[in-house]
């Protein structure tokens, strides 16, 4: 056991002795010091405390503490009944403030009883029972203001339990003190009780039993009980202060002496005041020279204070300057400025309202919509969207960069709608021509009132934030495998090793390491491939990545693993799927010029030969957008990689599949043919 928990328990041992076995006076003037000097650090560590639950042990102390009292008490009392004697602490105080009139020294004695009872005992238990109840009437709110900064995303789970904790730990804390409080006020009853005992039976037994006279027996029982009960009124009155001031102290960055002084002193203007209402008193018969100087005083140290804030924002600006300064030669101020972030979305001034709440505003919620739609759809965390005005782009003009780089613009008109129309030759109804910024479809702005009779006409009717919401999706779906690094794989890896250890297990670090992995990922995004059933891309690489590690071919066949989901995203309602396929004679021109090296396959078609393919395939699309066909061709599996690569920049709406990526099922109908002459 150590050696401060042992000091305790022989503390309460030492407290039990007391109260049954008499004491030698000595000893009771060591211990009577020990109570003072315990009450004075008791008082000084509640007045520099900064909050309550920095003294959290103070109620269990003010126990122990009320208890040693009252066991000197029993003993001073036993020994000045039996002896005429309680050590020489108890007989100084007694004579110090006695004197040669025991009246007055009563007098005095029993004021200073009647302020630690009615004032400060009184007081702090009031004070107490008001914390208490307060304390636990605001627990609700105060853990529903946790809950709220919690799902707001302000705090994390381990700062809300923090905070929690301290709410239960306050409310503990004040129901503790105001039972303490009790324990201070019948000490002092106590007190009282035990000075009356001390007096009467004192001269009572001064004349029977000593055969002293009755001014003898008051002089000496008088002289002792107020020495006894100031060397223990004045322990109860520090520790009933300490209790108040506890029980009263709010949080601040400061103590009480600190806090004192700056708030009594934050006015100095006040001080001059309070110095003219002093000198003031001096033209009375109070004496001048004493209130002059007290004036003087109050005067000098207003004018001190005035000038302190003077010095301190000159000091401020000092420290601000050098500060600023050091951080422009700091080298992590080079890393800040050179940091950016994935998704940005810039605006113009005059389209403000929509990220502006106060009015009416909801572009904030409907970005946080978009992020969950797209976890879902992509299976990709979206990184936060920065959202920022930027007063260089025209007032209704927007854009959206990723990764740094902008990679569309659009035009809003506040106050209007746009709409849109399947017939592109449609001009019944007046408006600003424009396009639709997400798909590039002929659109108009038109004013509210024409609304209700644009739809009617066939029209599709969207609003300005509806519009700006959906081409931020589009884009951030077209350009989603730029957003999947190396650390964000990390983390879907991490995640899927929660529940499927063995299979990440089997796949990374060995036989593919975290960047292999991302460029399958990678690739499977830019076709616009969900990459949410993370299981069966991995059963399909830890049963392929022990042949190759080409992220070209793994990617190939994680796609065939995916069949299913491919096939459920192309066809609806059980209906043919119309695409075009590839001719017999292009499928063997692109099997002859695909190269085999150790360092990879590729591609080595003569450039005449790809103008034909792509002018064949440009009239395919051609015919589909008139029918308002979506763009597919179907080859044969060996050369799909290759004819998506070759039609990547030239033609990247077009959705190249290979047969193995279809389910048996699905009923494929051909409305055309790549080929070449």
């Amino acid at each position: 056991m150590k050696a401060k928990d042992l000091s305790v328990l022989l503390g309460v041992i030492l407290i039990i002795i007391m109260l049954v076995i008499p004491l030698p006076g000595w000893l009771l003037s060591v211990l009577i010091l020990c109570n003072i000097s315990l009450a004075l650090i008791v008082i000084l560590v509640s007045m520099n405390t900064q909050e309550p639950l920095q003294f959290s042990i103070f109620p269990s102390l003010l126990l122990l503490l009320t208890l040693f009292r009252l066991g000197l008490n029993v003993s001073t009392t036993r020994s000045i009944l039996s002896k005429a004697d309680a050590g020489g602490v108890v007989d100084t105080f007694g004579s110090f403030v006695i004197g040669d009139n025991p009246l007055v020294g009563f007098v005095v004695f029993i004021i200073l009883v009647i302020i630690q009872f009615l004032v400060i005992t009184k007081g702090a238990e009031r004070v107490s029972e008001v914390s208490a109840r307060f304390t636990l009437d605001a627990m609700p709110g105060k853990q529903m203001s946790i809950d709220a900064d919690l799902n707001a995303g302000l705090i994390s789970e381990h700062e809300a339990r923090e905070r929690r904790e301290k709410v239960e730990k306050e409310a503990d804390f004040h129901g503790s003190m105001d039972g303490a409080s009790k324990f201070v006020k019948g000490d002092a009853i106590a007190g009282i009780i035990i000075v009356l005992i001390n007096i009467v039976f004192g001269i009572i037994i001064g004349m029977v039993q000593m055969d002293l006279s009755f001014q003898e027996s008051i002089n000496t029982f008088m002289r002792l009980t107020v020495g006894d009960g100031l060397v223990s009124q004045i322990p109860a009155l520090l520790i009933s202060t300490a209790t108040g001031i506890v029980v009263t102290r709010i949080s601040t960055e400061g103590n009480l002496g600190s806090d004192v002084t700056e708030q009594l002193l934050q006015y100095p203007r006040l001080l001059f005041i309070a110095a003219g209402t002093i000198f003031l008193l001096g033209l009375t018969p109070i004496n001048f020279f004493l209130t002059t100087s007290i004036a003087s005083i109050l005067a000098f140290s207003g004018y001190l204070l005035m000038k302190k804030p003077e010095k301190m924002i000159e000091d401020t600006i000092e420290e601000e300057e050098q500060l600023e300064s050091e951080a422009m030669k700091a080298p992590e101020n080079v890393v800040e400025l050179i940091s950016m972030d994935p998704i940005e979305f810039e605006f113009g001034y005059a389209l403000i309202p929509l990220v502006d709440k106060k009015q009416g505003g909801d572009l904030l919620d409907r970005v946080v919509m978009i992020r969950r739609q797209l976890a879902i759809e992509l299976g990709l965390v979206i990184p936060v969207v920065r959202i920022r005005d930027n007063i260089q782009l025209n007032p209704n003009e927007y854009r959206i960069k990723i990764r740094g780089n902008e990679v569309d613009r659009g035009e809003l008109l506040l106050n209007h709608y746009l709409a849109m129309t399947p017939d592109l030759e449609d001009d019944s109804i007046d408006g600003i021509d424009t396009r639709e910024p997400a798909f590039g479809l002929p659109a108009k702005w038109i004013n509210e009132e024409l609304k209700d009779e644009a739809e009617m006409l066939g029209y599709t009717v969207v609003d300005p934030p509806s519009v700006v919401s959906t081409h931020l999706t589009e884009m951030i779906k077209k350009h989603a495998h730029q957003l999947l690094g190396r650390q964000e794989t990390k983390q879907l890896i991490d995640h899927l090793n929660e529940t499927y250890p063995i299979l990440v297990e089997e796949v990374t670090p060995e036989p593919l390491a975290v960047g292999d992995i991302q460029k399958v990922l990678s690739k499977l995004l830019k076709e616009n491939i969900s990459i949410r059933n993370l299981p069966v891309i991995f059963e399909t690489l830890a049963d392929y990545g022990k042949m190759t590690n080409d992220p070209d071919l793994l990617t190939e066949y994680v796609r065939q693993s995916l069949a299913p989901q491919i096939t459920s995203q192309l066809v609806t309602d059980n209906e043919p799927l119309k695409v075009v396929t590839v001719s017999g004679k292009v499928e063997k021109v692109f099997a002859e010029s695909i190269q085999r090296t150790e360092h990879g396959n590729y591609l080595a078609m003569d450039t005449d030969i790809q103008e034909q393919i792509l002018h064949s395939v440009k009239e395919q699309v051609e015919q589909l957008s008139i029918q308002q066909e979506t763009p597919i061709i179907l080859c044969s599996p060996p050369i799909r990689m290759y004819l998506r690569q070759l039609l990547e920049r030239f033609l990247p709406q077009v959705v190249v599949l290979s047969y193995n990526e279809l389910e048996p099922h699905v009923e494929v109908q051909s409305i055309g043919v790549v080929d070449m002459n």
